[in-house]
């Protein structure tokens, strides 16, 4: 049995991931908790103040799935960003795997985000190969910390593991996602009908599947991999597969995309603007061949059941 510690386990990512591992056969997940949490039986809760104090609870550990990070904050109150970021994304995993290397830590995998290497693309999609140009504290925190597990990785045995997903969406995801699945499911008109982009996601069951398949991978290894379901989809197709699932109809008006834009700088939206009339895709195909990994559920299949899944919650109250 593989001994597999995951950090954020109450989150969205850990605790999918140590429920699956759970069901698992060959793992023995080790959730790590700063609060009591009912997770499913099979899983071992350790419970700390601080990941700083895991270091005597790592021996044993074959692999560490670092999954807690500081994330978008919908209303920003930190004096420097940058530096709260840095914090949480940066230093906390790169002491954890310090601690993990003298543990005698197999691997280390890190849940990092498709942010490290920037926000839109235009001409091509982005592959591993590409030159990151993180433009928010959040992916320049990202991409720091990828860079100090590399050098920790240069001159221990810890092999280390990045993994840099989209959007990641489930009917019980939270943040934007949540907000649009409400907005959706109340039938409310949505100005987004011209939009023509291509956007990469990735749903949660997709994400949590092929962090199991990083967690024992030979060739995994010192690698990084962009993940997503492998169908990027345009803006207003994306919500179409939603409202299907919820057995509705998309209310999309048919607005000018450079309206929509400046009407949305105008009002200190421009980063919205941008997640919703921009493009974002990436080129998936090494951690399919590298890992041979293909998603278990389609990008349309998977934003249908989330859609299903945030209307029969409201439903069941």
């Amino acid at each position: 049995m593989k001994r597999v510690l995951v950090t954020g386990a109450t989150g969205f990512v850990g605790s999918a991931l140590a429920a699956r591992l759970s069901q698992a056969d060959g793992f023995a997940p080790v959730a790590v908790t700063r609060r009591p949490f009912a997770f499913p039986d099979g899983v071992e809760a350790v419970q700390v103040r601080d990941l700083s104090e895991l270091g005597p609870k790592l021996r044993g550990i074959d692999t560490v799935v670092h999954c807690a990070a500081r994330v978008h904050v919908m209303r920003e109150e930190a004096a420097n960003p940058l530096a709260a970021f840095r914090k949480d994304n940066v230093e906390t995993p790169l002491r954890l795997a310090e601690d993990a290397a003298r543990a005698g830590v197999r691997r280390f995998v890190f849940l990092s985000s498709v942010k490290a290497n920037g926000e839109e693309t235009f001409d091509a999609p982005l592959t591993e190969l590409t030159q990151p140009r993180p433009e928010t504290p959040y992916g320049q925190s990202k991409l720091e910390a990828e860079d100090g597990l590399r050098a920790i990785a240069g001159r221990t045995s810890l092999e280390i593991v990045s993994l840099r997903p989209p959007l990641v969406y489930a009917g019980h995801a939270g943040g934007n996602f949540a907000r649009l699945l409400r907005w959706l499911c109340r039938g409310l008109p949505l100005p987004l009908g011209s939009v023509d982009n291509k956007r990469s996601y990735i749903a949660l069951d997709n994400l949590v599947d092929v962090l199991v398949r990083a967690i024992d991978h030979p060739k995994a290894a010192n690698e990084v991999f962009l993940v997503s379901d492998g169908d990027d989809l345009s803006t207003p197709e994306m919500l179409r597969a939603i409202v299907e699932g919820m057995d509705k109809e998309a209310a999309l008006l048919p607005f000018p995309v450079p309206l929509i834009r400046l009407a949305a700088t105008m009002l200190g939206q421009r980063d919205a603007a941008r997640q919703v009339c921009g493009s974002l895709a990436i080129d998936s195909r090494k951690v399919r061949e590298t890992l041979s990994w293909q998603p278990p559920l389609g990008a349309r299949d998977a934003l249908r059941a989330a859609g299903a899944a945030f209307a029969a919650r409201q439903v069941s109250g």
